[in-house]
C-alpha cells in the first residue's frame, strides 16, 4: 500500500538532482572570470549586458506568473494546489526586475507579458500540462542565460531554474 502521487520527499530529491545538474554548469565560473573559450564581453560593460538579460528573464518570469493567475481565474478549484507554486514564480519575476503583479490579476484571456493573450484550456489536466510547458520553457531559458550572466545573476538563474523544473515536475505528476 504505498502512497500514490507527489510527496515532499520526491519533490525535494528532483529539485536536488536538478540543482546539482546546474551546479556543474557553473563549477567553472563561480570566480567572476569570463568562461573558457569565451571572450569578454564586447561593449566592455557587463552591467548593461545583465540588465538586459535581467529584462528579458523577468518578461519570461512574469509571463509564467501571469499564465498561473489566468489558470487560477479560468479554474478556481486549482487554486490551493497552483497558490504557492504562483507565489514562487512572482518572487522570482521581482528578483529579476518585473514588476509585481497582484495575486488573480490576469484572467484566462488576459494579454501576456510577452506575446499574445493567454488562452488557459478548458480542461484543468490540459491547464496543468500548458503550465508545466511554461515553467520547462522559463527554466530552459533561465539555463541557457547561465553562459552569459555574471556569477552572482548565474547563481541565481540556476535556482531559479530548478525551480522551474521542480514546479513543471510537480504540476505533470500524480493525478494531474
Amino acid at each position: 500500500m504505498g502512497r500514490t502521487g507527489t510527496t515532499r520527499r520526491r519533490a525535494l530529491m528532483v529539485t536536488g538532482a536538478v540543482a546539482t545538474g546546474l551546479a556543474g554548469a557553473l563549477s567553472g565560473c563561480s570566480d567572476g572570470s569570463p568562461a573558457r573559450g569565451r571572450a569578454p564581453s564586447a561593449t566592455g560593460g557587463g552591467a548593461e549586458t545583465g540588465a538586459a538579460l535581467r529584462k528579458r528573464l523577468a518578461a519570461a518570469s512574469g509571463e509564467v506568473r501571469d499564465r498561473y493567475d489566468a489558470t487560477i481565474a479560468r479554474h478556481p478549484a486549482l487554486a490551493a494546489r497552483l497558490t504557492d507554486l504562483r507565489t514562487s514564480v512572482a518572487a522570482h519575476a521581482t528578483a529579476l526586475g518585473a514588476e509585481a503583479s497582484a495575486p488573480g490579476a490576469a484572467s484566462a484571456d488576459a494579454p501576456a507579458s510577452v506575446g499574445g493573450p493567454l488562452r488557459v484550456p478548458a480542461d484543468s489536466k490540459a491547464a496543468l500540462r500548458a503550465l508545466a510547458a511554461a515553467e520547462r520553457r522559463a527554466a530552459d531559458a533561465h539555463t541557457a542565460a547561465l553562459a552569459d550572466a555574471e556569477p552572482e545573476l548565474a547563481r541565481l538563474l540556476a535556482s531559479m531554474a530548478a525551480a522551474g523544473a521542480a514546479h513543471a515536475y510537480l504540476l505533470t505528476s500524480g493525478d494531474a
